[in-house]
C-alpha cells in the first residue's frame, strides 16, 4: 500500500465516528487501496497526534470535534474556504507542510440542495450553537444565497465574535437565547450545540418552526434524536440528521486526497439500511 493512502480521523470522542467505513467504501468503489484509521486525541494535542500520524506515513486525515479551529492552527497552506472560516475539517500533507481545507459547509449544501432538493436561496436561517461545526458552515449557507442568519447561542459573546468574524453584518447576526421565543419563524432551522453529543436536552419554543420549516441537525444517529423528535412534533414538514453531510464532505476531501470523486450516494443509502 502506498504511504499516500494512509488516512485517519482525529477526534475526542471518535469511537463512534462512521468515517473510516465511509472512506474504506470509496476506496472500495474507486479501486483505491488504503487504510483508514479513528485517532482519539485523549491528551486534547491535535498537533502532537498530526505529527505522529505523518511520521508513520499518513498523507491525509478528517479532523472532528472538538478539534476544527486546531487544525487550522497547524496549517501553513489552506484553501479559501478554509481561510475564510478559520475552521479546518480535512488535512492533506504537501510534501512539507499540511494544507488545510474545509468540505463541512460544501458538503452540508450539497446534501440540502442536492439530496433534498431544497433551494436554500432567499431562506432565513437560525443557526443553534456557535462552536467550530457552526463555523465551518457559514460562508457555505451565504454562497448559496440565503437571505439572513440568526446566531444563537447560550454565550452571547460567542455568538457575537462569528458574527464578526464573519463580517457581513447586513446578513448574519446573533441573537439571545432567552429571546427565542420572541425570534418569529425560520425557514432552516439547523442545530449545531453538542447538547445531543453531550446526552443533553434543548428547550426550544414550537413557535421557531412552520408546516414549511426545513429542521436539520449538524450530528447524525442517537445523538440527532432529541432534536428532531421537538421538530417533528412540531409539524415541521422535513427533520433530517446530519448523515448526508458527514457523506457529503467525506466525498469532497476523498476528492482532495485522491483527485477522484466517488459515488456519494450509494454510501449514504448503505448507511441509512444498515446503521
Amino acid at each position: 500500500m502506498p504511504l499516500s493512502n494512509q488516512l485517519a480521523v482525529f477526534g475526542h470522542p471518535i469511537a463512534h465516528s462512521k468515517s473510516p467505513r465511509i472512506h474504506q467504501a470509496f476506496g472500495h468503489q474507486l479501486g483505491i487501496d488504503l487504510r483508514y484509521q479513528a485517532i482519539d486525541v485523549v491528551d486534547g494535542n491535535l498537533a502532537a497526534a498530526a505529527l505522529r500520524f505523518q511520521q508513520m506515513g499518513g498523507s491525509g486525515a478528517n479532523v472532528t470535534l472538538p478539534f476544527k479551529q486546531d487544525a487550522y492552527k497547524l496549517c501553513r497552506s489552506l484553501s479559501a474556504n478554509a481561510t475564510r472560516t478559520q475552521v479546518v475539517n480535512t488535512l492533506h500533507w504537501r510534501g512539507d507542510h499540511w494544507f488545510g481545507d474545509n468540505t463541512d459547509g460544501p458538503g452540508l449544501v450539497r446534501d440540502i440542495s442536492e439530496r433534498h432538493r431544497q433551494d436554500l436561496r432567499a431562506r432565513r436561517v437560525l443557526i443553534l450553537g456557535a462552536g467550530g461545526a457552526v463555523q465551518g458552515i457559514l460562508s457555505a449557507l451565504l454562497d448559496a444565497g440565503v437571505d439572513t442568519i440568526t446566531l444563537a447561542n447560550r454565550s452571547p459573546a460567542k455568538a457575537d465574535a462569528l458574527c464578526d468574524l464573519i463580517g457581513e453584518p447586513a446578513r448574519v447576526k446573533s441573537l439571545y437565547w432567552q429571546d427565542l421565543a420572541d425570534a418569529g419563524h425560520f425557514d432552516l432551522v439547523l442545530n449545531g450545540t453538542s447538547a445531543g453529543v453531550q446526552g443533553a436536552s434543548l428547550s426550544l419554543p414550537f413557535s421557531l418552526l412552520t408546516p414549511r420549516t426545513l429542521a436539520y441537525d449538524l450530528s447524525y444517529g442517537p445523538a440527532a434524536t432529541d432534536f428532531l423528535a421537538w421538530a417533528k412534533a412540531g409539524q415541521c414538514w422535513l427533520a433530517v440528521d446530519g448523515l448526508g453531510m458527514l457523506v457529503e464532505q467525506a466525498a469532497l476531501a476523498f476528492a482532495l486526497w485522491f483527485g477522484q470523486t466517488p459515488d456519494s450516494e450509494a454510501v449514504y443509502q448503505n448507511l441509512r439500511t444498515t446503521p
